[in-house]
């Protein structure tokens, strides 16, 4: 280029011109001719590059070579050859000129921080997809460090480019950095906040992707699909998708149901809410009767057996029945409703079961079922849920029970 650029203003000179002149038309022509130059090289270098990639990947059985090419890891490496060139270059094209000499070398300088940025950009998403393909590694916040040494690259290219741009050593530019950490940590506070929330969640193992939680102060309740730098994400069941930022998950309180996922069964909690008025003592024809539901004959015979035997033993007057031991249509309905879900194929009978009676409210007696359902999908578990309590539901009739219920407009107009 140098050879070039002496035979052009040689020619010039030869043509009349006068120095000044034939200098500046030197340089333009020069100019053109290297961006001409330097545009082929590009083209061929870029070309080069991939060619060999593909050749490298094709005869490679890992993937990672793969997804340097997905990345455009080599394409954006081949903008470095001609940024060399260039750079060894301009001296000669701009001697005459020493301020654009300087100019296109500043030029050059930031160009090639830009070019290395982008190429450690492209080489950071390269191990983020590679590590995402390992299956102990999918359900950690990967994203979040490839951002947080994407940060501290951005950081270090603004540094590098401002001593560039004032001609200020590295050193005494970092140096002074420190007068101004207070403004830099006031506006960055959000992203060091969740640097060190995802640090905390993925050392602590609060979330991973894939977890279910429910988080009601941001309205979110369905699988995390992501965690990022500064945000969590999560698809909800209605397949909206809520953004949570990252230090949340440890300033806040959240709902994760990994638990019950891991778990052997997902729990089933509701109550029936019998009338007090309804409740009774049993008459021995009452017990007579509810023989014949099969499923506590026997729990009736035995225990009625026992009672009696109680009651004799201690001489209590039968006369009336709230004189010593005697069934109840409520407990004797507990027991039912314990028998029934015992011999439900849909529940889990090595987990706790219970069916409990509660403290009596406004609305009446609140008897609880508590067991866990063997099938833990959503769809699966509401229809188990549903089965016991369509059941249990028609039966209270049978103990002469009555459920309470708030009474309607209906329930005021006079029958004839």
């Amino acid at each position: 280029m140098k050879n070039i650029s002496h035979l052009l203003y040689e020619f010039l000179i030869d043509k009349g011109l006068s120095d000044t002149i034939a200098a500046y038309i030197n340089v333009i022509i020069s100019f053109l001719l290297l961006v001409i130059a330097l545009l082929i090289i590009d083209f061929i270098s870029r070309k080069v590059l991939r060619k060999v990639s593909n050749s490298i990947a094709a005869a490679s059985k890992t993937k990672l070579d793969d997804l340097f090419i997905d990345n455009k890891v080599p394409r954006r490496v081949g903008h470095l050859i001609p940024l060399v060139i260039a750079y060894y270059t301009t001296p000669y094209i701009f001697q005459d000129f020493p301020k654009l000499e300087n100019l296109a070398i500043l030029f050059l300088q930031l160009l090639a921080i830009v070019i290395v940025l982008r190429i450690s950009r492209a080489l950071l998403n390269t191990l983020k997809s590679y590590f995402k393909t390992f299956p102990k590694l999918q359900d950690k916040p990967i994203d979040s460090y490839v951002q947080v040494f994407m940060i501290f690259a951005w950081f270090v290219g603004i540094f590098l480019a401002l001593a560039v741009i004032t001609k200020i050593n590295l050193w005494s530019f970092l140096a002074g950095l420190g007068t101004i950490s207070a403004i830099i940590i006031l506006v960055f506070k959000d992203t060091i906040l969740g640097f060190v929330a995802s640090i905390q969640v993925a050392t602590n193992d609060i979330v991973r992707i894939g977890d279910w939680i429910t988080f009601d102060k941001y309205g979110a309740d369905g699988y995390v699909i992501e965690i990022n730098l500064a945000t969590v994400k999560v698809q909800n069941f209605d397949n909206t998708i809520t953004t949570i930022p990252t230090y949340a998950l440890i300033s806040d309180s959240f709902k994760n149901w990994r638990g019950m996922s891991d778990s052997d069964g997902r729990r089933i909690k509701r109550a029936l809410y019998i009338k007090q008025e309804s409740v009774k003592f049993l008459l021995p024809e009452d017990v007579q009767k509810l023989k014949k539901i099969q499923l506590i004959t026997t729990y009736l015979s035995n225990r009625q057996k026992k009672i009696d035997a109680s009651n004799r033993s201690l001489g209590i007057n039968r006369e009336l029945l709230v004189n010593g031991r005697n069934l109840t249509n409520i407990g004797v309905f507990r027991k039912y409703m314990e028998t029934y879900i015992l011999q439900h194929s849909g529940i889990n009978k090595e987990m706790l079961l219970m069916v409990r009676q509660l403290a009596p409210t406004t609305q009446g007696i609140p008897i609880e079922v508590y067991c866990f359902s063997s099938d833990k999908r959503w769809e699966n578990y509401e229809y188990i849920m549903a089965d016991l309590f369509d059941h249990f539901l028609a039966s209270v009739s049978y103990f002469d029970l009555e459920l309470f219920e708030l009474p309607s407009s209906r329930s005021y107009i006079p029958t004839e």
